[in-house]
């Protein structure tokens, strides 16, 4: 097949979060199975910092977004197989960040027009058109509102993946005529109409042939009042087309028998490694080193979405076991405060590296006992995969992809891949902790047990683009 992947970021070019790391991982995989990829980005100023001496320039057209004649320059760099196209125009994105000015809806319309007129400038029409979140939202609307004229893309079948809910690009309705320079009519009969703004992501769900989100649980969350985020009446309707793919991990990358990072590597059939990684640990970061105590990782965003308003009112409770914390990440200067203010009081018991640094995160997977992950929902979720590939077992909130990655101990028949709990509160996350703590303490061989199942589960793109590949298959 011949698929085309349109998104705002993509590893390792220009990436903020889990859509880069899928832009960057799933048509790798594709290309491998034989498949025809081309994947269209944005041209930052970022990736000409970092790529600018390995990109052609391949052509240049003009595009029009409403009455405003712009430029498209088009850059190609093929890699891993996958011809990679980038649409440049300074004027909208070299701006130093991919998202959060003030004119986002002018800039990713230009992007989509842009990229919807490259298809047949390339002569790369695709079987399957996949786009994802808000940024590209409009794309399957315009091809059959717009588009529609140009017979070589009367064929083209299009899926929207929304890695994200809360983004859905609500602008004026004005926009329409103004930047997209269509009518009016889908507007006026509520078709693109959502609380009386233009709703990108409406449109995507309507006019997109397949509709999948990053983890099948997501998939049915986002029906449901609580996390629909306004759009769950427009899910449910659309049901029939919705359905959740988990996310792979690069397992070349996260693998704890390679990785650059940890002072001894380590294996599910030989896991001594992992001891001597965690008293290294310790004694980069000041705490004792102690191979008796459960040490706890945390590598996060340090918000709201990811739970730590749980841990942080908990947090005294906690520091009284037996045990120690390590925490990597920034976020909220609440969350950030409270960590380094419980750090200073218990310096032989928390860490508390409030920055980002891509080594010690690796350090922590290698050499943490458990990690905590107890976000109040969540698509798909990476962290807790890459925790189990590193053998350490998570302890999360049962949502979104949580809930379909890890499996839940059960010490009757010695199954599970880690510890989760169901209602969003902190005590019952703090029992859950004690729960783990007390299997690690008490019952050594079926903590061995979970950890080599946690390591042999296979979370690899391979795997995961095998659903993805069914999924064109049915379009097709």
């Amino acid at each position: 097949m011949k698929i085309m992947f349109v998104a705002a970021e993509g590893a390792p070019f220009a990436k903020t979060g889990g859509l880069g790391d899928v832009i960057g991982a799933l048509p790798k995989s594709l290309v491998k199975k034989g498949h025809q990829v081309a994947v269209v980005l944005p041209y930052y100023d970022m990736v000409d910092a970092k790529f600018g001496d390995q990109v052609e320039d391949f052509m240049y057209y003009f595009t029009n977004v409403g009455w405003r004649h712009q430029y498209v320059g088009v850059k190609k760099l093929v890699r891993d197989g996958i011809e990679f196209y980038f649409l440049d125009n300074q004027y909208y994105f070299y701006r130093g960040k991919i998202y959060g000015d003030w004119d986002d809806g002018e800039r990713f319309a230009y992007f989509q027009l842009a990229a919807l007129e490259l298809m047949e400038k390339i002569d790369f029409i695709p079987d399957i058109l996949h786009v994802h979140d808000y940024h590209t939202g409009m794309i399957p609307f315009l091809l059959k509102e717009k588009y529609h004229w140009i017979e070589a893309y009367r064929n083209i079948k299009t899926v929207f993946t929304i890695h994200n809910i809360e983004f859905q690009g609500q602008f004026d309705p004005d926009m329409l005529g103004n930047l997209f320079g269509v009518g009016y009519e889908r507007y006026a009969d509520g078709t693109l109409r959502w609380n009386e703004a233009l709703n990108w992501m409406k449109a995507a769900v309507l006019y997109a042939d397949r509709v999948t989100t990053v983890s099948p649980s997501y998939a049915e969350e986002i029906m449901t009042l609580e996390f629909g985020k306004g759009l769950d009446q427009v899910m449910r309707m659309e049901s029939g087309k919705i359905s959740g793919i988990v996310n792979g991990i690069d397992t070349d990358l996260f693998n704890p028998e390679t990785d650059q990072y940890l002072e001894a590597p380590f294996s599910a059939a030989d896991l001594s490694g992992k001891a001597v990684d965690k008293l290294k640990l310790q004694e980069r970061l000041g705490l004792p080193a102690r191979s008796d105590v459960p040490l706890i990782g945390i590598v996060s965003r340090l918000t709201d979405q990811k739970g730590f308003s749980l841990v942080v009112s908990e947090l005294q409770h906690i520091l009284q076991f037996d045990l120690q914390i390590v925490v990597l990440g920034t976020g909220y200067p609440d969350y950030e405060n409270a960590f380094s203010w419980f750090a200073s009081q218990y310096p032989d018991k928390l860490s508390a590296n409030i920055t980002f640094d891509l080594g010690l995160a690796q350090q922590i997977y290698g050499a943490s006992d458990l990690f905590l992950m107890p976000s109040a929902f969540e698509p798909c979720g990476l962290s807790q995969m890459m925790a189990m590939r590193y053998g350490s077992l998570p302890i999360v909130h049962e949502v979104g992809g949580l809930r379909d990655t890890v499996i839940p101990y059960n010490e009757l028949d010695h199954t599970g891949t880690g510890f989760s709990f169901y209602d969003f509160s902190g005590y019952i996350m703090t029992n859950t902790i004690e729960y783990a703590l007390e299997t690690y303490f008490n019952r050594p061989d079926d903590w061995k047990t979970l950890q080599k199942q946690a390591m042999s589960q296979d979370f690899s793109w391979d795997t995961a683009s095998q659903a993805y590949e069914y999924l064109y298959n049915e379009l097709h």
